[in-house]
């Protein structure tokens, strides 16, 4: 199973998040993400066999105990790119507030995952929501200019429950289904 554990994004945002993605639809190379399976990732787990999911379960209860967070507001803005503007291999959706507690919960499933001996993560946790990746530089230049010249709001959720996701790779783009939801206290 190909898992990861995320913060999943209301309906109502799908199609703020459609329309910003209208504004790149000219950028060649760039693949879009669907914008109805929104999320943001907290951690990407990769293949886990079917045993260690019940102790996986355990750990994110834990995790989720351990960043001892009420249900929280999370507002989405801004446009970002990663590695860098020279550089672009993921265009997405920046977290204006809500960050701080996204990353308590991002730490503590870090935390527990790792002494699992998941593999830690190589970067510093940017909360945020891939929009599109960018398979070749063709779009580039459009992408910066966009990037360096709006800065959309999309909206805000109220985030209540993690979701450890199975993400099923299809020729259409992943499917994804929640193994288990875990709410905030």
């Amino acid at each position: 199973m190909r898992l990861f554990v995320s913060v999943d994004l209301p309906d109502e945002l799908a199609e703020p998040i459609a329309d910003i993605q209208t504004t790149l639809e000219d950028a060649s190379g760039l693949n879009f993400v669907d914008p109805t399976q929104a999320h943001l990732t907290l951690k990407f787990l990769g293949e886990v066999t079917e045993d260690r999911v019940p102790a996986l379960e355990s750990e994110l209860e834990a995790a989720v105990a351990d960043a001892d967070l009420d249900p929280f507001s999370v507002r989405f803005a801004g446009l970002g790119v990663f590695p860098d503007l020279e550089y672009i291999s993921v265009v997405w959706l920046g977290v204006e507030t809500g960050g701080e507690q996204l990353r308590q919960l991002h730490e503590a499933i870090e935390a527990r995952t790792t002494a699992m001996g998941f593999d830690p993560e190589s970067h510093d946790f940017t909360p945020h929501v891939t929009l599109a990746r960018m398979e070749h530089a063709g779009g580039k230049d459009l992408v910066q200019r966009v990037v360096r010249n709006r800065a959309p709001t999309v909206g805000k959720m109220r985030v209540e429950s993690i979701r450890l996701t199975e993400s099923t790779l299809e020729t259409d783009g992943p499917v994804y289904s929640t193994v288990r939801r875990i709410p905030l206290r």
